[in-house]
């Protein structure tokens, strides 16, 4: 229960829960001091109403309840009347550890309220101080260090004799036990009787029997000392279980505190524990009672003493009872806010508040070490206050555990952290904060004496740093400056030279000042505003390391991983019944006898042994080769230590991967799933979470082995990193052969050579994961990774496919002599077909339209090869068209249709679907073509061949998209002239050899003249193609010299004719890009001849065919001739009939130029071909403007 109430209001302090008040501001003695109070716990009942006693009763009597627990007081009994007045050495600790929320963020000091008190009061106060402060975060947790004890203790058990030595060497050289003296026990008798006496209702002292003197000093003074020395714990133990409370009741270290209040004092937040008894009456109902004696004036220190008490507890009034010689007086009610102006007593609030501030920062600024214990020491009597740093004192010792701070603070260390790291909301910036809580934590510790809490560390150390996800290098997130493992000051190293941070010694100062962290002068400068400000301000998160890359942050969590797991086998004790094996000696990575032997028939084993063990796991037939207990603390840590490593790896994987050093992918993938292996083997059930982390790990060790077979010329290096191995990984791989032989996936992750071998093993690993994730039930929650699994499925089976059908391609090349299909052949073709056709159920089971549609396409190419190996042997004269063939060319087609149905339209994926038809259109091509060249006439009459090829070459033209612009573009064009310019020639064959039906021969005239024309047109638009439009060309005008002789008219001759010659002319475009490559190619011969440098190879030249131009040159040259003769005869003797057209006279004389010069050129046989070219450039050139004017005039 909490409540919260201003320290001037009118509300008890009650176990119950109050509507809460804001901290109300008090107003005293004109200066303004802010100060509010929540109680977080209390285990006082409500408040009972002080009893007023009658005047003259005399408190040296006992009352009959005197220390007894009473019904009003509840539980708490003596405590709340402050008999045990002594704060116990660790009682912060106690605090610290019921409300670790507050500690190391938003709470300044921790502390027992007599501590701050007297800490307040140094200025004021003459007395020593002696404390311990120790730094959590950004807290301050602050103990009394009672020198008399320790030293008391030391002189019985040898503890603390290091510091004992160093106190009388530098501060008091005679020092020995003070005792107190009796009017001390005389003082707390009387105020304990007092207390008794105001809460005993009838106010009448009952007498006691005449040992009560004894009762009255013994008790109280034996509980002095016994309660003192029982106080300090021996030097810490570590609990069995860090479940139970570590050391919270056997070690002093419980909350003994009647109330926790959080206290605000001005901008201070303090945790103060506090045992004030606190009645009702009065005009409030709460109210402090307090017993002066009425000779002596109440002083400054008293005062304070009071109000501090009252503010702390938000006390609203006090009740002085006044006594002489123990006899009561009289009673006096005073306002909190009224204390700081009594008589004697007056102090001003301003200075306590910056007393306050100065102690704060003096102490922040100088205990800067996390984990350290710092000593403030002020002497009886001096006005100099010094901090020393005990732990590096201690050091100087030979064991740390000399110091019974270390083990408290290290648990308190841990427990802050472990707190930090189960809030979910938290930010990654507290990341840095729970390292550095961490790291301190180690620091102190010892592995032989607290494996478990090391082992613990180190694992949440490693869950800092996600490896599950990408990185992000945020600066608000993490503040670059990852070196330093010390926490919360950057300037840290610094020394002060200014007056307002206390100063370090000098040559006045006494000769011990080297060993203080820092001194304040003089008590005096604590009460001047803003002395001490606190120059190393605490950072908001601690600096996070900078991680440079997923491999630098995978090795940090390896690190911590790997001393986690050290502690852990440290612990286990069966040490003698493991077989010995030296962690400096590497373990070999690879397993040759087992894994390469038997190849792909042997990995089948291998996979059903694996799946037969996974099945096993989850009927939980496990145990530990080390020996470990299942359930036992070392069991679970391992088992996460081994998980995260796993995960490290697996990342480590996964980034070698993406950088291509696939023989450390393999690596790291193998030392992953050695670490899945070894958890299997302790793990008695597989958590979902596991085996989904185990089927992602299979896939990647699947994709490495698929991108190792397709990236065989570097198989050296990644040999080379296959094998590299560090020390850390060796000392991992030691800790897990301590549980398991790290076997069962040896036949995943070994590096073979044998192409065959790793696509097989990369088929298999995917396999696995598909079966995990089936016989776990698991693809229905992780439908992603599912549909993966099958999408790498797939696509390893189109690799091998793939690959079984480029070796029988292969093996069909080597087959030259005999012409049956071997059965090799017909092996790799059933193979290639069996993985295409599982590949295709893969990716259709997943509706990846895409993937199955280049599966069926790779199918089909299957096909085309297994009809290109049934063709008969080259140099067969009577080779025909086998029906073989046609069948496996129809079931390509078949393929690539099924193909374009699997993709439905072009939008779904235009690349596939553009490729799809253009293997579809080439299979067609390819048929047609075989066909036309090689007929089948002992099968089939020459009209049906005919009839076939017709179509199937309209068909693959259908497939040919000619005006898509693409890369494919021009290859689409060439293949739909070469298409035409196939059919125009047919039909020309067919129309020289066929005789009788004229209705036939005019649709195959028809036909042959639209194919020309549409193959003239395509190959005109292509640029590289001049030799096949002169082809096209000249078959033209083959053509139209075939429809001249069968013609009778002059007028019809000429008019063919005339068309032949503007054919001829039409081809001037073609002899230009002629001239121009053969000019290109005598500049590149001069160039070379000159030896000129940076000779393009690759030039346009190379592509022109000489000798097919100079045979194509040598028709045209003879068609040309015999043309223009045949148009000058007919021109000549038309003219002797009806007498001469002006046209036609031109037309002729420049046909009889053109003719002679023609002649001339053909005769000169020393021409060279460029200069043959220009002639012809030059003759078409005079010839194009006539041809078109007769062509005119003959119309």
């Amino acid at each position: 229960m909490e409540e919260l109430c201003g320290a001037g209001a009118a509300a008890p302090l009650r176990r119950e829960a109050e509507e809460p008040k804001q901290g109300s501001v008090l107003f005293l003695g004109g200066n303004e001091v802010k100060s509010s109070a929540v109680v977080k716990y209390s285990s006082a009942p409500p408040q009972a109403a002080f009893a007023r006693l009658q005047e003259k009763t005399d408190l040296k009597l006992p009352p009959a309840n005197w220390l007894r627990e009473s019904a009003k007081l509840g539980p708490a009994g003596t405590t709340i009347l402050g008999n045990n007045k002594k704060s116990k050495p660790f009682s912060s600790f106690g605090m610290a550890y019921d409300f670790i929320d507050s500690v190391g963020n938003d709470v300044d000091v921790v502390s027992d309220s007599e501590n701050i008190k007297k800490l307040l009061k140094i200025p004021y106060s003459k007395s020593h101080v002696s404390m311990a402060v120790h730094r959590i975060g950004r807290t301050l947790l602050l103990d009394e260090l009672d020198i008399q004890e320790l030293f008391m203790r030391s002189s019985q058990t040898g503890d603390w004799t290091w510091l004992k030595e160093f106190y009388q060497r530098l501060i008091d050289q005679k020092w020995q036990r003070k005792k107190k003296s009796k009017e001390h026990w005389y003082q707390k008798a009387i105020l304990s009787k007092f207390l008794y006496y105001s809460i005993n209702g009838d106010g009448a002292a009952q007498p006691v029997p005449s040992t009560s003197k004894q009762h009255q000093e013994g008790p109280v003074s034996g509980e002095s000392d016994e309660a003192g020395r029982a106080s300090w714990p021996a030097p810490f133990e570590m609990p069995s279980s860090l479940s139970e409370d570590p050391g919270a009741s056997n070690q002093g270290l419980k909350n003994d505190f009647v109330r926790n209040i959080l206290w605000t004092f001005e901008d201070i937040h303090m945790l103060v524990g506090s045992n004030m008894p606190i009645f009702g009456g009065g005009r409030y109902p709460a109210v402090s009672l307090r017993l002066r004696d009425n000779n002596k004036p109440i002083n400054v220190l008293t005062g304070i003493d009071y109000w501090l008490d009252n503010l702390i507890c938000n006390v609203p009034e006090l009740v002085m009872c006044f006594h002489v010689n123990g006899i009561v007086q009289k009673y006096e009610m005073i306002k909190t806010e009224d204390i700081p102006n009594l008589e004697n007593s007056n102090f001003s609030t301003k200075v306590i508040k910056d007393i306050a501030q100065n102690i704060l920062s003096f102490l922040k600024s100088n205990c800067t070490k996390e984990g350290h214990t710092y000593w403030l020491f002020k002497a009886s009597g001096s006005d100099i206050v010094k901090l020393y740093d005990l732990t590096t004192l201690c050091e100087e010792t030979e064991d740390k555990y000399q110091n019974p701070f270390t083990m408290p603070v290290a648990i308190l260390l841990y427990k802050v952290a472990c707190n930090m790291m189960l809030k979910k909301n938290q930010n990654k910036k507290h990341y840095g904060t729970i390292r550095t809580l961490l790291l301190n934590c180690l620091k102190l510790l010892d592995n032989g004496r607290h494996p478990q809490i090391i082992a613990s560390a180190n694992y949440m150390l490693s869950e800092l740093f996600q490896l599950d996800e990408p990185k992000k290098e945020d600066g608000a997130d993490f503040p670059i400056n990852g070196n330093s493992d010390e926490s919360y000051s950057e300037e840290e190293e610094e020394m002060p030279d200014s007056d307002e941070n206390g100063s370090y010694s000098n040559s006045s100062d006494p000769p011990d000042d080297n060993k203080a962290v820092a001194i304040i002068k003089s008590v005096g400068e604590l009460s001047v505003p803003e002395k001490y400000k606190s120059v190393h301000r605490i950072r908001p998160s601690c600096a996070f390391p900078v991680c440079h890359g997923t491999e630098e942050r995978c090795r940090l969590v390896l690190s911590y991983v790997l001393e986690g797991l050290k502690s852990v086998d440290s612990s286990v004790k069966k040490e003698g019944d493991l077989p010995a094996a030296d962690p400096s000696t590497p373990i070999p990575l690879k397993y040759e006898d087992e894994s390469t032997s038997g190849g792909p028939e042997c990995l089948e084993k291998q996979m059903a042994l694996f799946l037969d063990k996974m099945g096993s796991f989850q009927k939980g037939k496990h145990s530990s080769q080390s020996g470990m207990i299942p359930g036992s603390w070392q069991y679970k840590m391992k088992l996460q230590l081994i998980l995260k490593s796993s995960k490290a790896y697996y990342v480590l994987s996964d980034a070698a991967m993406i950088l291509q050093k696939y023989g450390r992918a393999l690596r790291y993938i193998k030392l992953a799933l050695q670490c899945h292996d070894t958890y299997c083997c302790l793990c008695a059930s597989m958590l979902p979470e596991v085996l989904v982390f185990l089927c992602q790990c299979l896939t990647l060790c699947g994709d490495i082995q698929l991108m190792l077979a397709q990236n065989a010329n570097n198989r050296a290096a990644y040999l080379e990193e296959y094998h590299y191995q560090t020390k850390e990984d060796q000392e991992i791989l030691h800790s897990l052969h301590r549980e398991s032989r790290c076997q069962v996936f040896a036949w995943a992750t070994d590096l073979l050579t044998d192409l065959e071998c790793q696509l097989s093993v990369s088929c298999k690993c995917y396999e696995a994961a598909y079966e995990i994730l089936l016989f776990s039930n698991l693809k229905n929650q992780n439908p992603e990774q599912h549909i993966q699994v099958l999408k790498r499925m797939g696509n390893i089976r189109n690799e091998i496919g793939v690959f079984y059908m480029n070796q029988a391609a292969a093996v069909q090349t080597e087959r030259v002599v005999s012409k049956n299909v071997s059965t090799t052949e017909q092996q790799l073709w059933k193979k290639s077909f069996s993985c295409f056709e599982e590949g295709i159920q893969n990716f259709e089971s997943i509706d990846d339209a895409t993937n199955a549609a280049l599966l069926l396409c790779n199918t089909g190419r299957l096909m085309r090869i297994c009809a290109q190996a049934h063709c008969a042997a080259g140099g067969d004269f009577k080779r025909e068209f086998s029906p073989e063939e046609a069948l496996y060319y129809n079931k390509a087609i078949d393929y690539y249709l099924k193909a374009l149905r699997s993709l439905g339209k072009r939008d779904v994926h235009p690349a596939v679907w553009d490729s799809v038809n253009w293997e579809l259109s080439t299979t067609y091509f390819t048929m047609a073509t075989l066909q036309q060249d090689y007929a089948p006439l002992s099968r089939k009459a020459q009209e049906q061949i005919e009839k076939e090829v017709s179509e199937a070459m309209m068909k693959s033209l259908k497939y040919c998209d000619v005006d898509t612009v693409s890369a494919r573009q021009p290859l689409c064009q060439y293949r739909a002239a070469t298409i035409h310019h196939r059919l125009a020639s047919m039909y020309h064959s067919c129309l020289r050899n066929q005789v009788g039906d004229e209705h036939l021969r005019k649709q195959h005239r028809v036909l042959a003249e639209l194919h020309y024309s549409k193959a003239v047109r395509l190959f005109q638009l292509l640029k590289d193609a001049p030799c096949e439009f002169l082809r096209v060309q000249l078959e033209r005008v083959a053509f139209a010299e075939f429809q001249m002789a069968s013609q009778n008219s002059s007028a019809g001759k000429l008019k063919t004719l005339f068309g032949a010659l503007d054919i001829m002319a039409k081809t001037k475009g073609a002899f230009q890009l002629i001239r121009k490559e053969l000019l290109a190619e005598s500049e590149q011969i001069r160039k070379e001849k000159s030896g000129a440098e940076n000779v393009s190879p690759n030039d346009s030249s190379a592509a022109l065919n000489k000798e097919e131009v100079l045979k194509l040159l040598n028709i045209f040259e003879s068609r040309m001739s015999f043309l223009l003769l045949q148009s000058i005869k007919l021109l000549t003797s038309t003219k002797k009939k009806i007498g001469g057209i002006h046209e036609e006279e031109v037309v002729l004389k420049t046909n009889k130029q053109v003719y002679s010069l023609l002649l001339r050129a053909t005769a000169n046989k020393s021409m060279t071909l460029l200069e043959r070219v220009e002639v012809i450039l030059n003759l078409l050139e005079q010839l194009t403007p006539n041809a078109e004017a007769s062509n005119g005039g003959v119309q």
